[in-house]
């Protein structure tokens, strides 16, 4: 690659792309790199700004903008995503599926302190779209060294690949309903309709609704039921504060399975119930989920239908960025909440 007078350029091949800019209506690509220089380009080019112009001059061990973002896509790219061939010296991961993009956060930071490299990307667990647009890879110059791309390649296969979209599995969910109040009828449930709405948009299998009294006995019985009938997640409703008669905790409790956090720093969702009765994932679901649209159980909702095995330590983690500002118009995932 060489610098030379835009007047002097004429006939030589552009060994980049030269993007247009016009405020409020286009950004895109004016001349394409490999594209031979004219002399009627040359007004166009100085019209852009292009006083100097780099044409391609191939040295041994340096590889050019294209190439560079070729080859990185390609070593960062697991499951379940493809690239772009390169545009403005820069290629596009996108998922091939319906899930939850994963990031290997300390490798990206290792490839993204390597020379010239640069990736930016959607955040870990965001749930995604067939055609998801997820990372933008390229190098910052237009060519670097042959030896920053084999470091970054040699990371990856010793490290493994830094993005995959990990599939929604097909579950078998149940709810069980507690309260008194409801199950005599005094009111109407109003955590069915959005318990299954969200249960739907993950296409699981909906095994039933079931009502309970405020009694451990009678909500320990239907959870030993639903688990009986192969569900992989039963979602319990109400009863999940601190008050003495609040028994769906004890309950979960009772029927034998392992707790893996009663509360959680996240807002809204602070009395939130996780549990694991052998492989059945139970949720103890506080109150706030029908009045706000997004809480910590939207959090945790999809990296269950992935497969994902919660531990303690994943939801301390979430007090970070667990504080939700309950937007007129809820963003969610397109925001910082429990990111």
């Amino acid at each position: 690659m060489k610098k030379v007078p835009v007047e002097k350029a004429i006939g030589m091949m552009l060994c980049h792309d030269i993007t247009r800019i016009t405020p409020g209506e286009f950004k895109g690509r004016a001349f394409k790199k490999g594209h031979i220089i004219q002399k009627e380009d040359i007004e166009k080019l100085l019209e852009l700004g292009k006083e100097q112009i780099y044409v391609w001059e191939p040295k041994t061990g340096e590889i050019h903008e294209d190439e560079a973002a070729l080859r990185i896509a390609q070593a960062v790219s697991g499951e379940n995503i493809n690239y772009d061939e390169p545009k403005e010296g820069k290629s596009t991961l996108k998922s091939t599926e319906r899930g939850l993009l994963k990031i290997n956060s300390n490798l990206l930071y290792r490839i993204n302190s390597i020379k010239d490299i640069s990736i930016a990307s959607l955040p870990q667990n965001f749930i995604v779209e067939r055609g998801q647009k997820l990372a933008g890879v390229r190098i910052i110059p237009l060519t670097t060294k042959e030896e920053n791309l084999t470091q970054l390649e040699d990371l990856c296969q010793k490290k493994g690949k830094v993005f995959e979209i990990k599939k929604y599995k097909k579950l078998k969910a149940a709810l069980i309903t507690t309260g008194n109040e409801i199950y005599k009828k005094r009111i109407q449930d109003k955590f069915g309709p959005v318990m299954r709405k969200k249960l739907e948009f993950f296409k699981a299998q909906y095994l039933g609704q079931t009502f309970c009294p405020d009694d451990i006995e009678e909500i320990k019985k239907e959870i030993l039921h639903y688990k009986q009938q192969g569900a992989d997640l039963i979602i319990l409703t109400g009863g999940m504060s601190v008050d003495p008669d609040d028994l769906t905790p004890g309950a979960i409790r009772e029927s034998g399975a392992k707790v893996v956090t009663y509360g959680v720093p996240v807002q809204p969702g602070n009395m939130f119930m996780m549990a694991y009765l052998g492989d059945t994932v139970l949720l103890g679901v506080p109150g706030c989920a029908m009045y706000y649209r997004t809480t910590v159980l939207d959090v945790v909702l999809p990296r269950i239908f992935i497969g994902e095995v919660l531990n303690k330590e994943d939801f301390i983690k979430m007090g970070e960025g667990g504080f939700c500002l309950n937007c007129e118009v809820c963003r969610y995932p397109q925001c910082f909440f429990c990111r």
